[in-house]
């Protein structure tokens, strides 16, 4: 495993690997403080950022390495240094990259140059970390027999857990209003799967373990989007279609918009442990790229 990409990176085996030493890191973290020992992650952001920063600079700290925050904005690239000169020289100085981008050609562009493991902290494209992290807690909560309900956007978050559901055998229901669904290609990757992709919410979530959902309007999106999501929001009255589920969100929510309180704070949402296991997972990842 030299990158971390797209979820379709990974085979099945590889995601049980990583969860089997997430569950390791979870157990006994002191085992591993040290395991990353004078190794360094360079941590590229040209997207605001808090569980993905936050997330992969404790957790290198905690295996004993060192992350180093590096603002596309502020470093040469924004003053026209190629990706692949940057790409190089980062991978001379620090044994990996995390980088959480805009355009996913640009993050593909990046790892094409680097030496070292590139790990994708998210692109308008994929999420793929956020997408192993809700595996993991599905996996931790009994709710890997799905169905998992993804209510909203069909965005970099939809896209990729449609794919870690594929890849892993869950039964996984997109809804989305008409015209806002997941890429076709990404479609087309998980066609076969049992995957079903509806404009009719109720449709989605009915008989659902889990229902997730993020926000309606993603960073660098057009706001005039919001008024297509008028009846998608979760709230009490759609979590009663489901079968008792779980409420999952990768955050930050907004109340009152693609949730109600009372379902974010409800004794079903599970969204902290999801934003917990964000640092976990993400150790087992960089054990593991690391190690290769």
């Amino acid at each position: 495993m030299k990158h971390v990409l797209d979820i379709d990176d990974l085979s099945a085996e590889e995601i049980e690997t990583l969860y089997e030493l997430t569950d390791q890191i979870k157990a006994d973290p002191g085992a591993f403080d040290d395991s990353l020992a004078n190794e360094s992650l360079v941590m590229l952001f040209a997207k605001p950022s808090t569980r993905t920063r936050i997330s992969f600079e404790s957790g290198m700290t905690e295996l004993g390495g060192h992350a180093i925050y590096f603002s596309k904005e502020h470093s040469q690239i924004a003053r026209g240094e190629s990706l692949r000169d940057t790409a190089t020289v980062l991978s001379r100085y620090a044994g990996g990259i995390m980088a959480r981008l805009f355009d996913h050609e640009t993050l593909l562009e990046l790892a094409d140059g680097a030496d070292g493991p590139v790990i994708n902290g998210l692109t308008n494209k994929l999420h793929p970390c956020q997408a192993l992290a809700d595996g993991y807690t599905l996996r931790e909560n009994g709710l890997d027999d799905g169905p998992l309900a993804y209510i909203g956007d069909g965005n970099n978050v939809a896209h990729s857990l449609m794919q870690l559901c594929a890849t892993l055998d869950i039964p996984c229901r997109i809804g989305t209003p008409d015209g806002f669904e997941p890429d076709q290609e990404i479609q087309d990757r998980v066609a076969g799967a049992d995957v079903m992709v509806t404009n009719d919410p109720v449709k989605a979530v009915a008989g659902a373990r889990a229902v997730y959902t993020d926000v309606f309007v993603s960073m660098g999106d057009d706001e005039s989007k919001r008024s297509a999501f008028e009846g998608f929001q979760v709230t009490p009255e759609l979590m009663a279609e489901t079968d008792d589920a779980a409420f999952m969100h990768c955050l930050p929510a907004h109340r009152g918009e693609e949730v109600s309180a009372a379902v974010m704070d409800g004794e079903n949402s599970i969204v902290y442990d999801q934003a917990e296991n964000r640092k976990h997972v993400q150790k087992a990842i960089l054990q593991t790229v690391y190690e290769t």
